[in-house]
C-alpha cells in the first residue's frame, strides 16, 4: 500500500456487502491509513452484511437516512466526536428507483416513485454537502465523491428515471463545488462508473447485456468496483487536490466511443453472410 490516505478521517454512505462499491472504498481507505465510519440506512443495514465490514476495518456504524437532514446532522456531529475532529473525505454511494424495482417504464412513471428516485439519489448528495458546510465538518482540501453513470449524459434503455436522477447528481457537484471549493477549499466530484454488478447494479433490467456490451466497446474493459474503488482513493489523497466540479468518467473510455472491432463483430454474428457483406 502507499498510505496515500494516512491520518485522514472519513464518511462512507452506502456499504451493503462485498459487492458493493462502498464496500471495497472501505477495505481500500484502510489499507491507505485511513479511519472512518459508516453509514446505511436501518433498512439496508438489517439486510447487509455492514458489521463484518465495521469489524475489518475497525468502523463504527452510525445508522442514517440521507434524506433526512435530523439523521445526517446526527452522522456528522457523532463521526467528528468518534474520529477526533473534521473529516477530510466523504463517499455518496446512494441511489435507488422503485420505478425501476417496479418494472416502470419512462414513459410511464408514477411520480410518487420518481420524487422518491430524485430525493434518495441526487438531493441526498445536496442535503449531505448542505449538512457538512453548515457544520463545518469537512478540512480544507477535504474530498467529497459520488458515483454517477454515463445515463446522466446518454440514454440507455432500462436505467429509467435514475438517469434524471444521475443528471441532477452531477449538476449538484458542479454548483456545490463552486461554493465549497471557494469558500472551504473543499473539492466536489462524481465519477461516472463502468456498469458494476453490484447489489443494485444487479437489478437493472439487462445487465449482464449491458455488461458484456461496454466491455465489448471500452478499450480498456471495463472497470469493476475494485479499479473503482482504487479511483476512489486517489481522488480522497492529497494527490488531487486541485480537482473539484468534475464528472469524471471511469470507464475504461466507454464514454468517448462510437464502436469498437469486438462490439461490431459480435453485432454482424447476428446477420447472414449475405447481410453482413451487403452492411460491409
Amino acid at each position: 500500500m502507499y498510505n496515500l490516505l494516512k491520518g485522514k478521517k472519513g464518511i462512507i454512505f452506502g456499504a451493503l456487502n462485498s459487492k458493493s462499491i462502498a464496500w471495497k472504498v472501505a477495505e481500500k481507505a484502510f489499507e491507505e491509513g485511513a479511519t472512518f465510519t459508516l453509514s446505511n440506512t436501518p433498512v439496508a443495514m438489517r439486510f447487509g452484511e455492514i458489521n463484518e465490514l465495521a469489524e475489518r476495518c475497525n468502523a463504527e456504524i452510525i445508522p442514517a437516512d440521507a434524506t433526512n437532514l435530523n439523521d445526517l446532522e446526527n452522522l456528522f456531529t457523532k463521526s467528528m466526536d468518534i474520529l477526533g475532529g473534521k473529516i477530510d473525505f466523504v463517499l455518496h454511494s446512494i441511489g435507488m428507483s422503485l420505478n425501476v424495482r417496479k418494472g416502470r417504464l419512462y414513459d410511464n412513471l408514477d411520480y410518487n416513485y420518481f420524487l422518491k428516485t430524485i430525493d434518495i439519489s441526487a438531493l441526498s448528495f445536496h442535503k449531505v454537502l448542505q449538512t457538512a458546510r453548515k457544520l463545518d465538518a469537512i478540512n480544507e482540501w477535504g474530498s467529497v465523491l459520488a458515483l454517477s453513470y454515463v445515463a446522466a449524459q446518454r440514454t440507455l434503455y432500462g436505467y429509467n428515471d435514475m438517469a434524471d436522477a444521475k443528471a441532477i447528481l452531477e449538476s449538484i457537484a458542479r454548483s456545490f463545488g463552486y461554493i465549497y471549493g471557494r469558500d472551504k477549499k473543499v473539492r466536489v466530484n462524481t465519477i461516472s462508473q463502468s456498469p458494476t454488478r453490484t447489489t443494485a447494479g444487479s437489478g437493472v433490467k439487462g445487465i449482464d447485456g449491458l455488461i458484456d456490451f461496454t466491455d465489448r466497446m471500452s478499450p480498456l474493459g471495463n472497470a469493476d468496483a475494485e479499479d473503482c474503488a482504487n479511483f476512489c482513493i486517489t481522488m480522497f489523497s492529497d494527490l488531487t487536490k486541485k480537482i473539484t466540479m468534475q464528472n469524471i468518467f471511469h470507464d475504461g473510455g466507454f464514454s468517448s466511443m462510437g464502436m469498437s472491432l469486438r462490439a461490431m463483430t459480435q453485432y454482424n454474428k447476428s446477420f447472414g453472410e449475405d447481410e453482413v457483406m451487403n452492411l460491409e
